[in-house]
């Protein structure tokens, strides 16, 4: 499971790494909306929670499934606008390129809260009666919240657009202005650094640069960014957007939106020590371990190191079996070996099996 860009025929010039105010607004909203997801911004969150207006905070609740479940493509709408449109460099000016959407366009994009609804493709619920009472059912499914917005925007899509509009002013002036005083300088010299990469190293090295989760297949020409989400699209004759984050790690987000720009919105200054394991390799550690034999085993090799007739010894099997289960372990990579005279012994990689909770959850948030 991945989303993979075709880059074929993209120019060097057609890449752009730009900070992007409204999305790190958008990943500020998200993350006063689910705080569990960002234990490193617990101290914001706790700031900006406390200094909120009541009635912003309620207003914060009226529409936050754009923002808590989903990130909505509206955070990023310089992709939408033909011709390669870049962020600008105010909110202000972002949130006057989110106006120059079609209401076609804005509806589409507010409605990828429903997780399925066509992503991009085919006639509008605007026009589509049946792709309006859809949507009004996927909704239906999610909430009232979530029915009320939908009736509104499908019924007066400019109301809606004003009102985010309006609402995003707000919270620029309440939080977000100090915030994003304080962020940009780190986003802009990360933005410098990737660019300075592209020109020098080429387009691999700054992806790779981006997240470990993120490759390059050069031959291909395609882009391939390990998620537990499936998509695909392709630049053609747009460009290519890298966006970083400081507020939005662990999400490493890609917006494939058809007839989009695609646009890779990544965290920097992530805590990650060491690469994260891939999707792949996290399934087969799940997997490994899902095996109550497996498990048997594992309690032995946390203690000390075993030798296979040692262990098939301990638990009644033969080498044979033992040996299979070691192999599903060890191809999972959550034992090491080493040998010792005319002995193998196997030990637990304890460090690796530790890291299992938190390489679970990024690997489900990126």
């Amino acid at each position: 499971m991945s989303v993979h860009i075709d880059i074929a025929g993209l120019r060097p010039e057609r890449v752009a790494v730009v900070p992007s105010p409204l999305a790190e607004l958008g990943m500020a909203l998200h993350a006063l909306s689910e705080p569990g997801h960002h234990p490193g911004l617990q101290g914001w969150v706790t700031g900006v929670t406390a200094g909120l207006d009541p009635h912003l905070a309620d207003r914060m609740c009226e529409a936050d499934f754009l923002w808590r479940t989903t990130f909505s493509d509206l955070f990023l709408p310089y992709a939408g606008i033909p011709g390669g449109v870049l962020p600008g460099a105010t909110l202000a000016e972002e949130l006057d390129l989110l106006d120059k959407l079609t209401d076609e366009e804005f509806v589409d994009a507010a409605l990828e809260f429903s997780c399925a609804m066509p992503y991009g493709e085919g006639p509008s619920p605007l026009v589509d009666a049946g792709l309006r009472r859809r949507a009004l059912e996927l909704a239906a499914a999610r909430g009232p919240q979530q029915v009320r917005f939908s009736e509104l925007l499908l019924a007066d899509p400019p109301k809606i657009r004003a009102w985010l509009r309006q609402f995003l002013e707000d919270c620029d002036e309440a939080f977000f202005a100090e915030t994003w005083s304080r962020l940009r300088h780190q986003l802009t010299a990360d933005a410098r650094h990737k660019t300075d990469l592209l020109r020098r190293k080429g387009l691999a090295e700054a992806l790779a640069a981006v997240s470990p989760a993120v490759t390059l297949d050069e031959a291909a020409g395609e882009i391939t960014v390990d998620k537990l989400s499936v998509g695909r699209t392709a630049t053609q004759d747009r460009g290519l957007l890298l966006v970083p984050t400081s507020l939005g790690w662990p999400h490493l987000s890609v917006l494939y939106r058809h007839g989009w720009q695609p646009v890779l919105h990544y965290p920097v200054g992530s805590p990650e020590i060491a690469a994260p394991p891939s999707v792949q390799q996290l399934a087969l550690r799940m997997t490994a371990l899902s095996h109550p034999v497996r498990m048997r085993i594992c309690r032995y090799l946390a203690r000390s190191a075993y030798t296979t007739s040692e262990l098939a010894q301990a638990h009644d099997m033969t080498a044979p079996e033992i040996s299979r289960h070691l192999g599903v372990l060890k191809k999972a990579g959550l034992i090491t070996t080493r040998r010792r005279g005319r002995y193998v012994q196997h030990q637990l990689d304890i460090a690796v099996v530790a890291r299992l909770g938190s390489d679970f959850l990024e690997g489900i948030l990126r």
